[in-house]
């Protein structure tokens, strides 16, 4: 299977050197939050936010949320895999519409109240707008229920040139991870015993 960036362009790059989540969520980090734009992206009837980041006309990849929203953490993924060589433009679409959670419970709350099929439809659109603004690639990538939304995004979503998730597992009447159509690159703990969403056996 192909690694994402290498798919991209990239002439070499340790994902889990540079993507792998930090332990702390609630940790501020020192980021140029000034570099990363907010945009609005709409799609149908419906309009919503979007960040951006990185150089122009480069590889694009829509960067996609964990349960917990978009947050620091996920904005700051997004800026360091905008600045690894050559360049990538990132893109966060804002799936929960500006809410985020602070705990486990109200992550949780926030991910079972997710409309899913309409999830798809905001990458769907996140992609477009990357390949209407210069990019000529596009490849997707999240961690937890962002990489849940990456596998079922590479069997849904037109448009994608590779996929890198981190643990999650689509639910089945979404997408059957077996039918993706483009190369994908799937992480899963070795002790991680938490069974169904991120077990690789499913």
């Amino acid at each position: 299977m192909a690694v994402l960036f290498k798919t991209l362009g990239s002439k070499s790059l340790n994902l889990r050197t540079h993507l792998t989540p930090s332990f702390t969520r609630l940790q501020i980090r020192s980021m140029a939050t000034n570099e990363i734009k907010k945009i609005q992206i709409q799609r149908d009837d419906v309009t919503f936010d979007a960040y951006v980041v990185g150089k122009e006309d480069a590889p694009g990849i829509v960067v996609i949320q964990e349960w917990w929203g978009v947050d620091f953490e996920i904005k700051n993924h997004a800026l360091k895999i905008s600045q690894l060589e050559p360049g990538y433009k990132a893109l966060i679409p804002d799936l929960y519409r500006g809410k985020v959670g602070l705990d486990v419970a109200e992550a949780q709350h926030l991910m079972d109240g997710l409309d899913w099929p309409g999830a798809v439809k905001d990458i769907q659109a996140s992609v477009n707008w990357l390949k209407a603004n210069g990019s000529q690639k596009v490849g997707v990538t999240g961690y937890c229920m962002g990489g849940a939304l990456t596998i079922a995004s590479s069997v849904l979503v037109p448009g994608i040139d590779a996929g890198v998730a981190f643990y999650g597992v689509p639910p089945p009447e979404l997408a059957d991870p077996a039918n993706t159509k483009v190369p994908i690159q799937a992480h899963f703990g070795e002790l991680d015993n938490f069974e169904g969403f991120s077990d690789i056996k499913v």
